[in-house]
């Protein structure tokens, strides 16, 4: 394989973006697309090729990395692409896409002879802009190679889990993962939201739990930008709606109750119905005021 790694990235969104930007400083040849040009247009400026369609953008790269809104989403940017989609190339998808989507994902890459990576990542902007995310990787080993230096560059580590992307083992640990993310998320909004109707001071709430047992760092970030009222998105509400849903379905499947989840997905969808959608899911303390 040629020394500069060549790597298509499908989705140039909050998270797909900063991957293809710190792809970009790490010296790979980088191309972008996205469905809205608008957003891939920046990255010329770092050095990324923006291209026109899918198959522009995926001719002749080693590697493919689809960051897209949903399972479905990348499936159908695949498929758009799958005439310039060369045997053995590898594919890393990071999309969210949950357990019922990934199948297909799968399946798709078996008809096309592409090594499959089922490869989400833990984080939101700032991790992905500083190239600080965890990449839950699961993949036939002859696609590590070709991933190391796109993994390192997007990453401060990766978890391989299994040698087989159509397994699940990585999109099966996401999905705990972001659920312990998503609870406290709705935790916190809540907390704030009682003491806003409580008329406590949010601040004292935070001075009492301060470097004990239950302070920790997701707890300030979000308290952070509810107190501000800075909902610029790192983890966007609706996004943040459709991954509960996956959670909550996972969990259905699998025959586990999951109250919580199914709770925080109603408030999720609650703040999304009242416009806050496009907001970083700590707006989901606007759920406990208004329907």
């Amino acid at each position: 394989m040629p020394d500069r790694t060549s790597v298509a990235v499908l989705g140039t969104g909050i998270m797909g973006a900063a991957m293809a930007r710190n792809l970009c400083r790490a010296g790979l040849d980088v191309r972008v697309w996205n469905r809205t040009r608008d957003k891939a247009e920046p990255l010329a400026a770092d050095g990324a090729r923006i291209a026109d369609d899918p198959a522009a953008a995926v001719e002749g790269a080693h590697v493919v990395l689809t960051m897209l809104y949903d399972g479905p989403a990348a499936l159908r940017t695949m498929r758009s692409a799958a005439t310039a989609l060369a045997p053995g190339t590898v594919w890393a998808q990071s999309t969210t896409a949950g357990l019922d989507a990934l199948e297909p994902l799968a399946a798709f890459a078996g008809e096309h002879d592409l090594l499959f990576v089922d490869a989400p990542v833990l984080g939101t902007r700032q991790p992905a802009e500083d190239g600080q995310l965890t990449v839950l990787a699961a993949g036939p080993e002859e696609a590590r190679t070709a991933l190391a230096p796109v993994f390192e560059a997007i990453g401060s580590r990766t978890v391989w889990i299994a040698d087989d992307g159509a397994s699940g083992a990585a999109t099966r640990l996401k999905l705990v993962c972001n659920s312990w993310v998503l609870a406290l998320n709705n935790s916190t909004a809540e907390a704030l939201a009682l003491a806003e109707g409580l008329g406590v001071e949010p601040q004292g709430f935070l001075d009492a739990i301060a470097g004990g047992a239950l302070d920790c760092g997701y707890l300030r970030a979000k308290a952070a930008a509810i107190m501000t009222g800075d909902y610029t998105p790192n983890f966007a509400v609706s996004t943040a709606g459709k991954d509960a849903r996956l959670i909550v379905e996972a969990g259905e499947e699998a025959g586990v109750r999951l109250d919580v989840a199914a709770a925080g997905l109603e408030r999720l969808r609650r703040a999304e119905r009242q416009g806050h959608g496009d907001e970083d899911m700590a707006a989901s303390y606007f759920a406990s005021f208004a329907d």
